[in-house]
């Protein structure tokens, strides 16, 4: 993380130094500032969220001057080393000047990188600021600037679950990136994704946001050709399958990137069967046409997947039936479980686009399949038998009873 601390162009020793004047000294930077107006307001509760304030460095690490002086001229003077505002083209070394020093960093924070600096100044971000062009993003512009805060934070702005607001703010703004003539729809198909989902509503942090494709200090779009190493880095066996499937020289043939074409980029949606095959929904048919080797092929596996979930789902009516009359069903259970793994398992190998491998993974999912049937009826039909002698038992019971009354009856007469 890149955070604002050090001094661009200035000796080192002077941030060491500055350091010293920490929360427990004046501060007449914030004495004056938290009585200024928006954008110069920063309060003391503010700028002691911030985590530069807490490792103990002050407003002059950053912008110069004697923060304990209590004379204007004095305190913002050229003597003091007073730098001010800080120039856009200025913040990426102004930053880098404290973290890109492995010996000083280690100091504060061992974890950390150092190589932020050396990142964005490849990043598309990075490179155009170095032509002159202070509308693109610096390290300020995502994580803040007197009231940073760590990225495990929820508060911080580059916290997993914030990522993409943060990016948003410039991304999604129509003006902001006109000259730049690229879509600023990506935030709203993101939030329709099914990473987005598992972020923000299950909570997985690790969940897919802008800067685990693109970068983050390193920011860069993947090129067609190199999409499909993003994804494969989370979905190993399905990039594996794809690899070795004819779609992998069919779309490098036809410059098609190689997830997206069916999963697209920002909005990928919750998969389903019925993007196999050959009906509605079906992302087969966005290339495929009736009667080439691609529409067979397509249409077999969704058979084959549509015949196990089919039967799956039947196997599990009845054992659930038998469960909730009282019948011990472990087995079965067992054994469903054994079909919803083999069914995953061929949704994931359709990947390969080999009808046979497919086949052999539902084939081990009816077999399973099957086994939790029997199961499943032999509790049902061990119930039903349970149910009759019930029956019996409580017919005879009642005969007996009948009889005794009659019996009682006999001997009170006489």
């Amino acid at each position: 993380m890149l955070l604002l601390c050090g001094a661009a162009g200035a000796a080192f020793a002077d941030a060491q130094n500055a350091n010293s004047q920490n929360a427990a000294s004046p501060n007449t930077c914030v004495d004056c500032h938290s009585a200024m107006d928006a954008p110069l307001k920063v309060t003391a509760e503010q700028f002691a969220q911030d985590i530069h304030a807490q490792r103990g460095l002050g407003c002059v690490s950053c912008h110069g001057g004697d923060a304990s002086k209590d004379d204007p001229d004095e305190a913002m003077g050229k003597a003091a080393g007073f730098r001010g505002k800080i120039k856009r083209t200025d913040i990426p070394a102004l930053c880098g000047k404290c973290h890109s020093d492995a010996a000083y960093m280690r100091q504060h924070n061992p974890s950390l990188r150092t190589d932020q600096l050396s990142q964005y100044q490849t990043s598309v971000h990075g490179k155009l600021l170095a032509k002159g062009d202070t509308n693109v993003a610096v390290c300020v512009d995502c994580h803040g600037v007197h009231d940073l805060r760590p990225p495990k934070d929820p508060r911080s702005p580059v916290y997993p679950a914030n990522v993409a607001a943060t990016c948003a703010h410039c991304h999604a703004d129509p003006n902001h990136m006109k000259a730049y003539k690229i879509p600023t729809d990506q935030f709203e198909k993101y939030k329709a994704s099914a990473h987005y989902e598992a972020l923000t509503v299950r909570g997985d942090l690790s969940a897919p946001n802008c800067a685990t494709c693109h970068g983050n200090h390193g920011a860069a779009p993947p090129g067609v050709d190199t999409v499909q190493n993003v994804c494969s880095t989370w979905h190993v066996f399905q990039a594996q399958l794809f690899d070795a499937s004819p779609h992998k020289a069919a779309f490098q043939a036809a410059s098609m990137p190689g997830c997206i074409t069916c999963h697209s980029n920002h909005k990928i949606v919750h998969t389903s069967d019925a993007m196999l095959g050959t009906g509605k929904g079906s992302v087969c048919m966005d290339c495929h046409s009736e009667g080439d080797a691609g529409y067979k092929a397509a249409a077999e596996m969704a058979q084959q997947l549509g015949q196990l979930t089919a039967d799956a789902k039947n196997a599990d009516e009845l054992v659930t039936k038998a469960q909730d009359s009282g019948m011990e069903v472990s087995e079965a259970r067992t054994e469903l479980d054994q079909t919803r793994d083999s069914l995953t398992k061929a949704r994931v190998t359709i990947h390969s686009l080999d009808v046979a491998r497919v086949n052999q993974d539902v084939q081990a999912g009816l077999k399973t399949t099957a086994k939790a049937q029997q199961e499943g009826k032999a509790a049902l039909a061990e119930r039903d038998f349970r149910r009759k002698g019930l029956g019996l038992a409580l017919i005879a019971i009642l005969i007996m009873l009948v009889g005794l009354g009659m019996y009682i009856r006999q001997i009170e007469k006489s």
